[in-house]
């Protein structure tokens, strides 16, 4: 089971190791170097591996200070998919995950780490 221990801008700490650039993390890995086609505007083709892995939850971390878009049709897409999206912070998204994980829900993250 992946939690998180500890996030600060620009760097969250992941079962003892820290990341420095953008992570979508599953329930038994993390991948890092995650980036979006337009940077800070999420759209559906930044979400196919997670769609493929077919999570219950995806909690989004939209940036320290919320920067990153989640425009309507990404939600409608993640959404058309049977995935519940949750849209944070990327410090309140942290927690959430961490609790999801903890009750045993089949979730997934997608974290900007920055602004």
């Amino acid at each position: 089971m992946v939690l998180i221990e500890k996030y600060e801008f620009g760097r969250i700490l992941i079962d003892g190791r820290w990341y420095t650039t953008d992570v979508i993390i599953y329930p038994d890995r993390v991948r890092e170097g995650w980036w979006r086609k337009h940077g800070h505007r999420l759209l559906p083709e930044d979400l196919e591996e997670v769609v493929e892995y077919k999570p219950e939850i995806l909690v989004i971390g939209n940036g320290h200070d919320g920067v990153m878009e989640v425009p309507r049709e990404t939600l409608e897409y993640i959404e058309s998919k049977g995935i519940k999206p949750i849209v944070q912070r990327t410090g309140e998204a942290c927690k959430t995950f961490n609790e999801l994980i903890k009750s045993g829900k089949k979730a997934v993250a997608a974290f900007h780490l920055t602004c």
